[in-house]
Order: structure tokens, then sequence, then C-alpha cells
């Protein structure tokens, strides 16, 4: 190396460090990049949802009400008397077989009342052949009597016999003519008085059949206030009997929950004849009855319905419908279904036609008659809604909707028209709506 380049080199190590450091710093900051600003991202919402679909919906009107027999016999004494004999099963609760003489009432006086009319028919009927006899024996008397008078005044006329002997005659007819009169008299009353007779007898023989007590059905015995040999009155009640055959459930039902049951429904013409024999079958209604035995069991019986009550509750705004259960007793399944009794407090569900392709939607989704949908953008639509009726969860919507909206289940707060969501499936929900009834 020569002595010049030894000396360039040598001043410049001479530089300050400063002004390096400084040139190193615009190397470093001329070769990077410029920075790249972020963009900024919208924010999302991750919500449940459900897809519409359409169902056979079945309306359902419930209430409740108590078991009482359709039918209640009242045992009423028809006649006065001791009570001799008495059904061994007559006691509260007993059932009884039809047929069966529960009471039996000391018959002797009206044993002897049913005689004593009998023989004064059969002493009138020989009262009657012995006027009928007489009768005719007297017109015989009375004939002659009359050609006995004609002949003494043709001879008193001519002066051959006198005048009073034609009177005495006279007299003698007249006699025979008021007792021809008289039998007559007593053979014009005596069907009257035989037909009197008769109706004592029939009446001797109703009372006699009545000292004994039968029952007319099939029957459980209530309010038994008799013993045997107590006396009882004619006109006394003596205990109460339930028909076994049938029961019938007057249900409080709302007049807002009925209304449902004919949504739909075609109109048709409404005769006498169709309310009142034919009732269950123009409605179609298919009542069921429910007993609540504990532990989240219900007992369920078919029932049919009856007629509805002639009144309203004006408190409650609840109608009575009537429905009925035929052959209580012979339901019974021991140890699981007990006998539907006189008393019970049961719950009726009476359900109306299946209404075919229903929009049914949870009623949670639902805030102040606006449901929130997902677009086809994934984002948030509020919609106004028209329910049919609410059953349970469960609303029935008019029109509005279709088959695959996403209605979200979530609950939004707030909620924004136009915010952005993620969606899912709540398949537990989605599944619900499927009723297949």
């Amino acid at each position: 190396m020569d002595t010049t380049s030894t000396s360039k080199w040598r001043a410049l190590w001479v530089i300050p460090p400063i002004v390096v450091g400084i040139a190193i710093l615009f190397i470093m900051v001329g070769g990077r990049q410029p920075p790249q600003q972020a963009e900024r991202s919208e924010p999302t919402r991750f919500v449940r949802i459900i897809e519409v679909v359409t169902t056979d919906f079945t309306p359902v009107a419930e209430g409740y009400g108590s078991v009482q027999p359709a039918k209640v016999w009242a045992a009423v004494s028809q006649v006065s008397g001791r009570v001799i004999e008495m059904h061994p099963r007559l006691r509260n609760g007993g059932i009884i077989a039809a047929g069966s003489e529960l009471i039996r009432i000391d018959p002797d006086d009206y044993e002897l009342k049913l005689t004593q009319a009998k023989n004064e028919l059969a002493e009138l009927n020989v009262q009657g052949d012995n006027a009928a006899a007489s009768f005719q024996i007297e017109k015989r008397n009375l004939a002659l009597a009359e050609k006995e008078l004609a002949r003494k005044q043709k001879l008193a006329n001519q002066g051959t016999v006198s005048k009073s002997s034609a009177d005495e005659t006279e007299r003698a007819m007249l006699s025979s003519r008021s007792l021809v009169q008289n039998l007559q008299n007593t053979l014009s009353l005596l069907p009257i008085q035989s037909k009197l007779l008769e109706s004592k007898i029939t009446q001797a023989e109703r009372d006699l059949a009545n000292t004994r007590i039968s029952a007319p059905f099939n029957l459980r015995v209530a309010g038994l206030v008799v013993e045997q040999q107590q006396f009882v009155s004619a006109g006394q009640t003596l205990f109460s009997g339930d028909s076994l055959e049938r029961v019938e459930i007057t249900a409080r039902v709302a007049a807002v929950s009925l209304k449902k049951l004919f949504i739909n429904q075609p109109n048709l013409p409404v005769d006498i004849s169709l309310l009142t024999n034919n009732l269950a079958s123009f409605t179609g209604f298919k009542p069921t009855v429910k007993l609540d035995i504990g532990g989240d069991e219900l007992v369920e019986w078919e029932a049919e319905f009856v007629r509805i009550s002639d009144s309203v509750d004006v408190k409650t705004q609840t109608i009575g419908i009537v429905v009925a259960v035929d052959k209580p007793m012979e339901k019974i399944i021991p140890g699981v279904r007990p006998p539907l009794s006189k008393g019970m407090f049961v719950q009726v569900s009476i359900a109306g036609h299946p209404q075919a392709d229903s929009i049914v939607i949870p009623r949670s989704v639902i805030r102040n008659n606006q449901i929130y949908l997902v677009d086809e953008d994934s984002r948030l639509q509020s919609r106004s809604i028209h329910r049919l009726y609410d059953q349970q969860q469960f609303s029935v919507i008019d029109g509005n909707l279709k088959v695959g909206d996403k209605i979200v289940v979530s609950d939004l707060s707030p909620a924004v028209d136009g915010m952005l969501l993620q969606t899912e499936v709540d398949q537990l929900l989605q599944d619900s709506l499927i009723f297949g009834d």
C-alpha cells in the first residue's frame, strides 16, 4: 500500500461516530416498507334458529270438573210401613245389580186391603146379577099391571066395576113401574161402581207391589238413611242409587279456548236434530278425561261429547262442556287405572279437527307480536305476525311466514335490524314442531 492510500483510510477512521450512526439509520429507514393499515371487521352475533315448517296441528281446549253419575235414582217409599228386609249390600258405597230386591216393607196391611177390594167387587157382581134378574121379572110384572089397568078402566067406563077398583089397579101398576125404574137405575150404576172397585183393586195391588223396592239398574248406594225394622212413611227418600253405566263431567272451559276448535271448519247448516240427536258426530270433538294420580302420572279415559251447558260463568267467562264415559267400572286396571268415581276432580281435554299444513312456532320467540328472522344475507330482520291462537308453549300463525324461513330463538339484546348473524339450528326445538297428529 502506498503512502497516499494509507493516508485516506486514516482520514476515515477519524470520522466522528455520531455521523456514522446517522448514516446507518438512514440506510435502515430507507430499506423498510411503509406500514399497511388494517381493515376493521364487522361484529357478528351467534344465534340459534329454527326453520319454519308446516304440520298437522290439532287444537285442544282444556277444562276441569267433577265426575257425577249420568243418572241418579232416588229410592222413595211409595207406602208406609215397617222395613222387614234389606239387601245385605245395602250400605253406602255398595254395588248392587239391576233387579235385586233392596228393601221390603211389611205387606200385611196391603194384602188385607187387596182382599177386601176383591171381595167388594165380587159382592157387587152378585148384586148386579140379582138386579138384572129382578129387572126382567119386574118388567113382566109391569106389563101385566098395565094390561090389567087397561081392562079395569074399560070395565069402569062400562059401569061393570067400581072406579075405586080401577084406581087400586092403577096404584099397583105405578108401584111396579117405580120398581122397574129403580132396578134400571141400579143396573146403570153398576159399571161405574165396578170401575171404582177395579181401581181400588189396582191401587191395592200397586201398594202391595210397592212394599218391595228393587234396583232399576246397576247402581252404587249413596245417602242411606234407613235401617231394618224402622218405620218409613210414604214419600220418604230412603237412599239414592248412582248409575254405574255412565258418568258425566261438566268441565268449565274458557270461551276463547273453545273458539279455536272451530277454526277452518266448513260452514254446515244447523238444525235442531243435529243439536239434539247427533251433536257428537256433528262437532267431531274427541274428549279425553285425565286424572292426576300423583308422581307426574296421568290416567286417561276416552269420552263422548254430550252437550254444552245452558249457562256461561260471567266471572270466569267459561262455558260448561259436558262429556261422558260409558261403563267406567269396566275400565278399571288394578294398580294402574282406578274407578272413575263420583266427586273425582279431573281434567278434560277436547280435541277438535286436525288442521293440516299449520305453521306452528314456539311462543317464546314472539315478542310484542313480532319475531326475528335471518334473511338471505345472514342479517337480522324483524317481522310482525298474527297469531290465530296459542296452545301450551306453541302459537299457530296466520300467514306472513313461509316454509324455510329462519326464526331466531336466541334472546337478542339489543336486537338491531341488519346486524350480521352466525346461525346454528336448535335441533331439539326444531323437532318439537313436528307433531304428527
